[in-house]
């Protein structure tokens, strides 16, 4: 127990003790985990006179640092939230998301190594209580789909107005789920074909694995390098793409590339 004569009391919540220090008005917390390894201090903030834990804590994953320094720059502005943590690809976004544990997590989809639909599942597995809004430039109905899926609390367009984004903060810490209405309209308007359907069944009947190295082929990696990269045998990989072209009735690098773009989880842009 924390010894300090300045601290008046502790408060227990789920994954960290909180010391409130009413002599400067400030919230020392530290992980349950780690015990007094990490120790931060916040101000707090005062209502009718009390003491009130109100911020949210952020995590930024995009894999252009301009987006991520303008969202952070911009959020920082509003009073009830702080970002303690960024991350350009999905696999740094799972370790950053386990060590950090924020309550919200602005997820980008289409990144280099590990992509925001996998990264999302992964991060919810280690830390359910998370909310993740999906912060994209796809609009299209399978992007949306796989996101939500995974577990995705909110989902909006880069091209969405910035208070669009704070009210989707709010929206899914209070336990909702927030749409942009840009995203709702497209999926209303767009019907969906039975090849898209299908499609989109032939990918989620693919494992995790199979899906994290569907993207890691799409990319152009080979199967050695694949098999270092996730620490895995070579002889893991080749069994793996042999059951990817089996369930999909892909045969090809180009073939399996294309189906991967479509499903949102690697993409030609960059």
């Amino acid at each position: 127990m924390w010894t300090d004569p300045v601290v008046k009391r502790a408060v227990s919540i789920p994954g960290f003790l909180y010391f409130l220090d009413k002599e400067d008005d400030s919230i020392i917390f530290c992980d349950h985990s780690h015990f007094v390894i990490h120790v931060s201090v916040l101000k707090l903030k005062r209502k009718s006179g009390m003491s009130q834990v109100g911020i949210i804590s952020l995590m930024i994953v995009d894999d252009h640092s301009i987006v991520r320094h303008g969202l952070k720059q911009s959020l920082l502005l509003e009073k009830d939230m702080t970002v303690v943590g960024e991350a350009d690809t999905g696999r740094k976004a799972v370790e950053l998301a386990q060590e950090l544990r924020p309550d919200v997590i602005i997820m980008d989809i289409s990144m280099p190594d590990l992509n925001g639909i996998e990264a999302t599942q992964q991060i919810l597995k280690i830390n359910p209580d998370t909310k993740i809004i999906a912060l994209s430039m796809h609009p299209d109905r399978q992007y949306v789909l796989s996101m939500v899926k995974s577990g995705a609390r909110g989902y909006l367009l880069k091209t969405n107005l910035f208070e669009e984004l704070v009210t989707a903060i709010r929206t899914v810490i209070s336990g909702n789920v927030f749409l942009s209405s840009d995203i709702t309209e497209h999926i209303v308007k767009s019907a969906i074909s039975p090849n898209e359907e299908e499609d989109f069944l032939l990918f989620h009947s693919l494992t995790s694995r199979e899906r994290e190295i569907l993207q890691l082929i799409s990319e152009g990696r080979t199967n050695a390098t694949i098999a270092r990269h996730l620490f895995i045998s070579k002889k893991t990989v080749d069994s793996h793409r042999l059951h990817i072209m089996k369930k999909l009735n892909l045969h090809s690098v180009p073939a399996l590339t294309k189906f991967a773009v479509k499903q949102g989880i690697t993409s030609l842009d960059d």
